[in-house]
């Protein structure tokens, strides 16, 4: 698979608008927030973020750490806050760490709150950009946040779009914006990581080498998840494909004239690793 393969139709028009509009609202905030999952911290950071978001403070939310390793979830939080950023662990779903973001988000802005009390300004709410690329659980944050049902939230890339103003209290304003990806990715693994969460669109890539590619990390970093999943056995140099033939002869999963169906099998490993049927990996290390 090259590079140009996973570049397909990645930068639709919409998304150099909401970049213009994110450098244009910046002056707007106090801070910018920004959701990553953290089955792929930094497959799922948009490196223009950096760039967009200049010297304001940052706060990163890890979020779906229900669905990542605990131990390399432990690792990225202390490697984001080596970096001078906060750092919560979110659960969205299940409301987990969501009580966390406003004492962290008042510690990173502790000065301002301190310059706003000195010039009798202490009820002056605090703005903070909400940013994300799509499919990381953005409006399900905001929603969780602020305590209500607003914000359309599906589990596919792009649904949010326009700019919204959310008020989750008298203290706090939150700016949502439509998620973005970035125009190429200098490496196609982060390209790869995307699809293999769902960032992006499964029908621009061929879903067998997709598996494939997957159930070879996932061998060479959590081989016990695909032995008792799949009851498959192989050597420490087994490709994806052969892994794939191995888990497809063992489900029954056969075409007429016992030719096996690999397409039916990897549908199957993209959508029980999404669904953490087969266990809890983060796919990245700081290191």
């Amino acid at each position: 698979m090259t590079t140009e393969d996973l570049n397909i139709q990645w930068y639709p028009g919409h998304m150099t608008k909401t970049r213009r509009m994110m450098e244009a609202d910046l002056r707007l905030v106090d801070a910018v927030c920004e959701i990553l999952d953290a089955r792929i911290p930094r497959s799922s950071r948009n490196p223009d973020i950096d760039a967009i978001c200049g010297n304001k403070p940052r706060m990163v939310i890890l979020n779906r750490i229900d669905m990542a390793d605990p131990d390399r979830t432990a690792a990225w939080a202390a490697w984001f806050k080596a970096q001078g950023m906060a750092v919560i662990r979110t659960d969205c779903k299940n409301r987990k760490g969501i009580t966390d973001f406003g004492p962290a988000l008042r510690r990173l802005l502790a000065e301002k709150l301190r310059r706003y009390a000195e010039k009798g300004m202490a009820g002056k709410p605090l703005k903070v950009m909400v940013v994300g690329i799509p499919n990381v659980g953005k409006s399900t944050f905001i929603n969780q946040i602020a305590g209500r049902k607003g914000a359309k939230a599906e589990n596919r890339p792009g649904v949010t779009r326009g700019k919204q103003w959310v008020t989750v209290d008298q203290g706090l304003l939150l700016l949502d914006t439509p998620g973005i990806l970035w125009p190429k990715f200098e490496d196609p693994e982060v390209g790869l990581r995307l699809a293999f969460t769902g960032a992006v669109k499964d029908d621009i890539l061929d879903v067998e080498t997709l598996s494939a590619r997957l159930m070879r990390q996932l061998w060479q970093e959590y081989p016990q998840a695909l032995r008792e999943r799949y009851k498959i056995e192989a050597g420490p140099e087994t490709t994806g494909f052969e892994l794939m033939e191995l888990a497809a002869r063992k489900r029954g999963f056969l075409l007429p004239g016992n030719e096996l169906d690999l397409e039916r099998m990897a549908k199957v490993v993209l959508e029980e690793y999404r669904s953490c049927k087969l266990g809890r990996f983060t796919l990245e290390t700081p290191q």
